[in-house]
């Protein structure tokens, strides 16, 4: 694994980690709502150098319903509702804790995974779930009433987080970073527009400059390198990699904001980075179909699933076009991405 790639994931995780402290201070000058929508716009502005270079402003096509309510629903639970829960409830919570529960993400992508896009999850990925509400649970009782709703309130953003990163990575009419930049212009200018509404914006400009900074970094520019780094060292590696970023965000909190850590922050972490392990690890293998099919999106040709032709370049090359899969009847260790959303009622697991 080169060094470089591994770099880039912990770079990528350390501008996403920042976020969560950065946006702490930030909610001294701006609601919930206008911070939101500025921190998507600042991630649309990130990405839209290189998404007017090499692309084209275009949406799923009119026919293709399934691709257009995907990018909706990314647009309404990740882009509109889970900014704006997790900071509300970062409003009433300390940055670390809250740094701490963005770990749920993982869990609740795992089982929205399971109850509603034919995810499997053995013995293994239930503790890991149970470990990472365990965690949870510690931090919001030892900090009282304000704590918990804090933590009911970044546990629904979890929940629309993993929402959305089912629904994007089902997204195959458009690019990843055409996909960022309409979530980041439409979410952002939504939520905006509602925190105009309800209360008056102070034209601050640092404050407005500080939030559009941290969005183009925090969530454009990580995704940027959060890419770039799957397609150097692969998608499970780099997501183990990247798992670090609420453990940054702890860090900058004591830094910068002044925050303490205490023993029960600690035994969290603890946990937290033990649920992650068996979330991460949590793969199966079995005999599965293919059907055949014609899609669009990014791929290499060096993952078993992509066998036609490009005598010019090499398999290990990430790229994107219209291809039709044959069909295909084989058995390896698999994750639910887009080529495995079976049916497991009669497969060995």
């Amino acid at each position: 694994m080169q060094k470089h790639t591994i770099i880039l994931a912990l770079l990528s995780a350390a501008l996403f980690g920042a976020a969560t402290p950065a946006s702490k201070w930030l909610l001294a000058g701006l609601t919930p709502f206008q911070l939101a929508g500025f921190l998507y716009l600042g991630a649309a502005l990130a990405v839209a150098p290189a998404f007017f270079s090499k692309e084209t402003l275009s949406l799923p096509p009119i026919s293709d319903k399934a691709n257009l309510l995907r990018l909706l629903g990314a647009v309404v639970f990740g882009g509109i509702l889970g900014p704006v829960l997790l900071l509300f409830g970062l409003s009433l919570a300390e940055a670390g804790s809250v740094s701490l529960w963005l770990n749920l993400e993982l869990a609740a992508t795992a089982v929205i995974g399971v109850l509603f896009f034919r995810d499997n999850l053995s013995v293994n990925g239930w503790i890991g779930v149970l470990a990472a509400m365990l965690a949870a649970s510690l931090l919001s009782w030892s900090q009282g009433s304000a704590s918990i709703a804090a933590g009911a309130l970044v546990l629904l953003a979890c929940i629309c987080w993993g929402l959305d990163n089912h629904l994007t990575a089902l997204i195959d009419g458009i690019s990843p970073s055409q996909s960022t930049f309409w979530k980041g212009l439409i979410a952002g200018s939504v939520n905006l527009s509602i925190g105009i509404a309800l209360d008056p914006l102070s034209l601050d400009t640092k404050t407005i400059v500080g939030a559009l900074l941290v969005g183009a970094m925090s969530y454009g520019a990580s995704i940027v390198l959060y890419i770039r780094a799957a397609q150097g060292m692969g998608a499970t590696r780099a997501q183990v990699i990247f798992s670090s970023a609420p453990f940054f965000g702890v860090a900058l909190s004591v830094l910068y904001l002044g925050e303490s850590i205490s023993e029960v922050h600690l035994l969290a972490a603890a946990i937290f980075i033990a649920a992650i392990t068996l979330l991460l690890r949590d793969r199966h293998s079995h005999t599965h179909m293919h059907k055949k099919m014609s899609h669009n999106h990014t791929h290499r040709h060096d993952d078993s699933h992509h066998n036609h032709n490009h005598p010019d370049m090499s398999p290990s090359i990430r790229h994107t076009h219209h291809h039709t899969h044959s069909h295909v009847e084989h058995k390896h260790p698999h994750w639910p991405d887009l080529h495995h959303r079976h049916s497991h009622k009669d497969d060995d697991k």
